[in-house]
């Protein structure tokens, strides 16, 4: 089937092997298929890639991918040539290429084999190439990484300011399509407004990412600390980012010398070093790669498990984009940051001689991300309010996954005091910053104070029996819970919201705030290493995964490719719990399209298939023909769903079932002796405490009856539909 007849489910089945779509993608991917500019706003590892590749590959046309780096444009050009049968189906253009090789470019995209051309918008500024884009048929021009476009964005570059001028010398109709991993509202109304896209369809996705575990420690004894957390991750993919050239190399040295596979990068090494440093730590030569930012958007390895900044970064969004370097594959991804203040002072001075507008914009990110370092409340929470996010800290998605969360400080009754910090916004005309507004509370006479005269107004020294930090902290947690905000194009003034002035009108009879930890008394403790423990709800051969990697590996090494790029680590989990011995088995693996599966998939089902023969293994497959088939159609769909960890809600869905239908269905399997691992879906809907209640429940029940179980264990506590789920699960696992 032509590529433009198919559907987007067809195409992206046939171009990049997945079933279904991740959160917004087919959204946003209707826009650009309807030559609407689109804007679009996702995090790190939500897919943003894709948004653009998949239309590329169904339009007509070569669409233009304009992107910072060369190594994030070869990075991409390599992962988008892996699931097509030609090379020639992407192509970058940039200064890395000799005569020859651009001449060869310009050809494939003339003759139509091109659908993805990336370009810096250095290249694009030369007339030469305006001169050819104009010769072609473009299909649209993506923006990638479009935050370089504001001064507020953590990296901005003046040469995408000419982006918007440039792609009308091409043709001022051509769709434009803007991505960016972190755009604060300022950024984003500056993206917008630089490429004059004020009309376009907005796409914002949840910047949450439920598997990454964020931390703040002191910087105490931080080598120590660095190598005991990398040594009990030993054989982990691991970034680990400092503020200077000298100290990654001094850092990455120390891990050597300890025993630590690691190399460092900065941009101080020439271009063949940092190449090779980076393509080491992609090929899984080394496990650790100590770095500057300057690694920060050139790399796309989707199993990095940590992320370490060594030094505080210089901006939140800094932050938030390079944490998310770290679980994209949806696995475990830990994020660690080391906090002193004195490399704050030591970026403020970095700041000294700069121009004053931007000293004002460089401080007032510095002071978000101080904020983060020395809150109380969730960093999670906190980081995705930053980003204009509202979010459950109770029961929203990874709720638990951070240090404030895993160990809560001390909580204490905060009414009377943020009265009277209220009552200190109001006196000052909401015209001052949050350290002032605080020097005026506790009575503290700096020479601001004194010069406009707040030593002589009543309200001075009101707050004085509260120590100065938790001032700090309640204002920051009253921003977090919508009572002020700081205004950031206003130097980061702070005044009230609606819901700031009815507190001010109608005080609520209480208010918590955290206190936070004392940073510089803390007990030196880096023992306590808290990880991801979620169960996955796969289950899978740990020894053939090894042997797949290790296959990985050495493909990736004969073609010259990162491992990732010939099969992500969930198409290998899927592989070592499928087990699959055929082309078609194999197609139908998370991920793997029939692009990649004839690309390399022949010497990956020929060892699954003698792994199965020499050690006897009953494949799923098999155990389905065996125990179903003279069943209907509908029941292996189901025993197949399961086995591809389809949710259940979904299976019923396809098959236009009632849930109770489909619940007395896989009833039905499993007494007829298959066993079913639905411990995927259970472990999402259903509470750990619960589940091994009911386990033991029917370990010691003289029957499996429903309604028995419902009044031992109380209905007020569970749903006859969650003891139906546990009840299938418990036969599955202990009479099967």
């Amino acid at each position: 089937m032509n590529t433009s007849q198919m559907t987007l489910e067809e195409a992206l089945k046939e171009h990049f092997g997945f079933d279904t779509f991740k959160g917004l993608q087919k959204d946003v991917m209707h826009s650009v298929l309807e030559g609407r500019d689109t804007f679009v706003i996702m995090p790190t590892g939500g897919g943003k890639s894709l948004c653009y590749q998949l239309p590329a590959l169904m339009k007509e046309g070569t669409a233009i991918v304009i992107s910072p780096l060369i190594a994030l444009m070869k990075n991409q050009v390599d992962s988008i040539r892996s699931f097509g049968a030609n090379d020639n189906i992407a192509h970058f253009l940039n200064s890395s290429l000799n005569k020859t090789e651009i001449t060869n470019v310009k050809q494939d995209v003339t003759d139509g084999n091109t659908k993805l051309l990336y370009l810096a918008p250095e290249s694009l500024n030369k007339q030469e190439n305006l001169d050819f884009l104009k010769s072609v048929t473009i299909s649209f021009v993506a923006v990638d990484e479009a935050h370089c476009i504001s001064e507020w964005g953590h990296d901005f570059r003046p040469e995408y300011r000419r982006i918007k001028e440039m792609i009308k010398g091409i043709d001022q109709n051509i769709p434009v399509m803007a991505l960016t991993a972190t755009a604060t509202p300022k950024v984003q109304s500056d993206i917008q407004k630089n490429l004059g896209m004020s009309d376009a369809a907005v796409y914002k996705a949840s910047f949450n990412r439920p598997n990454l575990f964020y931390e703040v420690r002191p910087k105490i004894d931080a080598i120590k600390q660095l190598i005991r957390f990398v040594k009990e991750n030993n054989g982990k993919s691991g970034i680990i980012y400092c503020l200077s050239r000298k100290k990654v190399e001094e850092i990455a040295e120390t891990l050597q010398v300890n025993g630590i596979k690691a190399l460092p990068y900065h941009a101080g090494f020439d271009p063949n070093t940092r190449s090779r440093n980076q393509d080491m730590f992609l090929m899984e030569d080394v496990d650790v790669i100590v770095a500057t930012i300057a690694f920060g958007m050139g790399i796309d390895k989707p199993d990095v498990r940590f992320v370490i900044h060594f030094d505080i970064p210089k901006s939140l969004e800094g932050y938030y984009q390079e944490t998310g370097r770290a679980g994209r594959d949806g696995g475990e991804g830990k994020c660690i940051a080391f906090y002193d203040y004195k490399d704050v002072e030591k970026l403020e001075k970095f700041m000294n001689g700069k121009p004053v507008a931007e000293q004002e914009v460089g401080r007032q990110l510095l002071d978000e991300v101080v904020s983060y370092a020395e809150t109380a409340i969730s960093r999670r929470k906190f980081l995705l309010n930053y980003f204009g996010e509202s979010w459950d800290e109770i029961n929203g998605e990874g709720a638990m996954m951070d240090d404030n969360q895993a160990n809560p400080k001390e909580q204490i009754e905060f009414i009377e005091e943020m009265k009277v910090l209220f009552i200190m916004v109001q006196a000052m005309k909401e015209r001052f910053k949050a350290k002032h507004i605080v020097n005026v509370l506790v009575g503290n006479n700096t020479s601001e104070v004194s010069t406009y005269r707040h030593n002589t107004i009543p309200q001075f020294g009101m707050g004085k029996e509260t120590d100065a930090k938790l001032w700090m902290a309640a204002i920051r947690q009253a921003i977090v819970k919508g009572y002020l905000y700081k205004d950031i194009e206003n130097y980061g003034l702070i005044k009230f919201t609606d819901k700031g002035r009815e507190f001010v009108k109608n005080p609520p009879e209480s208010f918590i705030i955290f206190k936070d930890h004392d940073y510089i008394t803390q007990i030196k403790d880096a023992d306590g290493i808290v990880v991801n423990t979620k169960a996955s709800g796969v289950a899978m051969d740990e020894v053939l995964l090894k042997e797949l990697k290790d296959l990985r590996r050495k493909i990736s090494k004969q073609k010259n490719v990162p491992p990732f790029v010939v099969f992500q680590d969930p198409s290998l989990q899927d592989m070592a719990n499928q087990y699959p011995i055929t082309m078609d088995e194999l197609k139908n693996i998370q991920g793997v399209g029939s692009g990649k599966a004839m690309k390399f998939g022949k010497q990956f089902i020929e060892m699954i298939a003698q792994y199965v023969e020499d050690n006897e293994i009953e494949r799923p497959q098999d155990m389905v023909v065996k125990s179903v088939v003279n069943k209907s159609g509908t029941k292996v769909y189901i025993i197949q769903g399961i086995d591809r960890k389809i949710p259940l809600n979904e299976i019923a869905k396809t098959k236009s079932m009632d849930f109770n239908d489909l619940l007395e269905e896989l009833e039905h399997i499993v007494d007829s002796g298959t066993r079913l691992n639905i411990d995927y879906y259970i472990n999402e809907e259903i509470d750990e405490d619960k589940q091994e209640e009911v386990h033991d429940y029917f370990m010691e029940a003289e029957s499996p009856d429903l309604e028995d179980a419902l009044e031992e264990l109380g209905s007020d506590d569970y749903t006859p539909e969650e003891l139906r789920l546990l009840r299938i699960k418990f036969m599955s696992d202990i009479a099967n």
